[in-house]
């Protein structure tokens, strides 16, 4: 991709972040029918906070989450983020939280990637094909909160 275009694409995301943020979800949190929510994950080397904006699926009492990047051929960098740490924070609407992480491998993978992803958003399939690679998932699990006096 040619640097003009990547710096437009990272604008474009940062500015959905924003707008989704200052409007607690009302403005980007939904995308071709799909809920929107705001994934923070430490970087992999520095260790800094980064906000993606991403599609998830509910499942298994979580959000299932697909490094597709539009069907690019490169693993978006939030996806390799995620793989290194154990835990995220999410924001869905107003609500923020925690969550646990877990890529999805094997069997499971493609039985989420089948009977979830494809089956509620067919277009992921172009992805897989137009990317010329497997679409990794994660699946996101919240975190009990810690109650109060404990």
């Amino acid at each position: 991709m040619n640097p003009v275009m990547k710096a437009a694409m990272k604008a474009g995301a940062s500015m959905m972040v924003s707008l989704y943020k200052a409007s607690g979800g009302r403005i980007g949190g939904t995308v071709k029918g799909l809920p929107i929510i705001l994934l923070t994950v430490p970087g992999r080397r520095t260790g800094q906070p980064h906000t993606s904006a991403v599609s998830c699926f509910e499942h298994a009492g979580g959000y299932v989450v697909a490094g597709s990047a539009g069907g690019m051929p490169q693993e978006p960098q939030w996806f390799k983020n995620l793989r290194k740490t154990p835990a995220a924070t999410v924001q869905l609407g107003r609500r923020q939280f925690r969550v646990g992480v877990r890529e999805l491998l094997g069997t499971e993978r493609d039985d989420v990637w089948r009977d979830v992803v494809v089956a509620r958003a067919p277009f992921f399939a172009d992805y897989s094909t137009k990317g010329n690679r497997t679409i990794p998932l994660a699946l996101l699990t919240p975190l009990a909160e810690p109650s109060l006096g404990a």
